[in-house]
């Protein structure tokens, strides 16, 4: 089963972040998110907050099993660009382009078995302490 999560316009440009994917895209998500959690660069936060968002969603929307997950794909593409001008010398104009990012990840992987959720859900009742 196939899950994804998006974040759009991004400020950050899409040059940046394609080494990060290089580096992450055949670790497992989990892994990858203690990877860029190391990386001290500015790209990397927006990254691992899509990645999570897409471990959350497999978990909670899915019921896939954490361990199970790989990555299917992460796409970087170009958002929107904002277009600023500075001040040149004689009266002109220089255009600054504010570049913006798309990203998009999808994950794989198996759904939990409803047998291992009633075993998981009565182990927890168990567990917890009888109050008298």
């Amino acid at each position: 089963m196939e899950v994804t999560a998006v974040a759009k316009n991004i400020r950050v440009s899409s040059q940046k972040l394609k080494p990060m994917v290089d580096a992450i895209k055949k670790l497992e998500p989990q892994k990858a998110l203690a990877t860029l959690s190391l990386i001290s660069k500015s790209a990397s936060k927006p990254l691992a907050k899509v990645i999570a968002s897409a471990i959350s969603n497999a978990k909670h929307n899915f019921g896939l099993k954490e361990e199970s997950l790989k990555f299917k794909k992460i796409e970087i593409g170009k958002g929107r660009t904002l277009k600023r001008y500075r001040a040149a010398s004689r009266g002109r104009v220089h255009q600054i382009l504010k570049r913006t990012t798309n990203i998009k990840v999808v994950l794989e992987g198996e759904v939990m078995a409803k047998k291992e959720e009633e075993q998981k859900e009565a182990k927890e009742k168990k567990e917890e302490p009888k109050e008298k």
